[in-house]
């Protein structure tokens, strides 16, 4: 499916639908339907019925829904459809790995689009997120971005384009898909029956196509209660029970940027962007502090932001993180 703020970009590709490149970038924030969108391209690039005799689709190549390739597409077993994504564990949980698209997978798809295609048509290769690629596997991936075998056409999505070597984005063409606006956003998420969807998508930075994980968002709500106001004692409590949960510390180092973010908002007298329910316990702490001890802290979480995901003790650097916090509202 195509989202609603992702129509027009639509229009764009298929205005020059002839024209395909051998792969396409396409760039964006995270959460708003890039990967979504990329489906549908291959989906239309490998449906067996364009021109079907309806107008609509004919002039939109907008795949038919109906053909066998796309039965197969939506089955997840198109045989000329390759994805390539970070491999999860097979219990699917994430914790604190690193997930990555390493070089096995690559070759692996990379032997395969150079045979036949099976249904006679495109053969489609879908990569995202791109940036999870390590360096073996962006550089195997480079290889047949720059002899492509015929009928193949890659398509990247990306959350972060300049993670991706220079040499692999100058062998696309990229289009940029926009990210939708508040109000569409918000109309989305209440049309999906969302709980509380105006605090959700301000912390998800306007994206409303994010997971919910009410464990998280329950750890996340504790953390703010105690940054509105801290207590040594419940800030070692906090640590250990987050330990407990197995995230990595890039998600808690990402919660506090946000909070520290609204209370350097607040202290210029301006609305907080991404906690707006603690949008007066983030001025009180704007109130009793000091811009120069925020800009110190915030540098700290830039520090350690490079660590989010490394096998490091998580409950001692949250630790060591909240006492730092504990020092600047203290004015220490």
């Amino acid at each position: 499916m195509i989202y609603p703020w992702h129509q027009q970009e639509w229009q764009q590709l298929a205005a020059h639908w002839q024209n395909q490149p051998n792969a396409w970038l396409f760039t964006g924030k995270q959460n708003t339907g890039k990967t979504a969108f990329a489906r549908y391209v291959a989906q239309a690039l490998l449906c067996e019925r364009p021109y079907h005799g309806q107008a609509s689709h004919s002039e939109n190549h907008q795949p038919c829904g109906e053909c066998a390739s796309c039965h197969l597409f939506s089955q997840n077993s198109h045989p000329d459809f390759y994805e390539l994504t970070p491999e999860l564990p097979e219990d699917g949980s994430v914790g604190r790995k690193l997930l990555q698209i390493k070089i096995d997978a690559v070759r692996d798809i990379v032997e395969n689009i150079y045979l036949t295609a099976v249904r006679g048509g495109w053969r489609v290769v879908l990569v995202h997120p791109a940036e999870s690629m390590n360096v073996q596997a962006a550089n195997g991936l480079l290889k047949a971005l720059e002899e492509p075998p015929q009928h193949v056409i890659f398509l990247l999505v990306t959350h972060a384009r300049d993670k991706l070597l220079p040499t692999i984005k100058s062998r696309c063409r990229q289009m940029v898909l926009p990210a939708p606006s508040r109000d569409e956003a918000l109309a989305y998420l209440q049309e999906q029956g969302m709980d509380n969807a105006a605090a959700l998508l301000a912390f998800h930075s306007g994206a409303p196509l994010f997971d919910v994980v009410h464990e998280l968002d329950d750890s996340r709500q504790g953390l703010l209660n105690i940054l509105a106001a801290p207590r040594l004692l419940a800030m070692l409590d906090y640590a250990a029970a987050f330990d407990k949960q197995k995230q990595p510390l890039a998600v808690v180092i990402d919660w506090l940027q946000k909070w520290l973010i609204d209370v350097g908002l607040a202290q210029q007298n301006m609305p907080p962007l991404y906690y707006p329910d603690f949008a007066a316990q983030s001025a009180a702490v704007a109130a009793k502090t000091e811009p120069h001890r925020l800009f110190a802290l915030t540098g700290l979480l830039n520090q350690l932001s490079p660590y989010g995901h490394h096998t490091l003790s998580v409950k001692m650097q949250l630790e060591y993180i909240l006492i730092e916090y504990l020092n600047f509202w203290q004015n220490k």
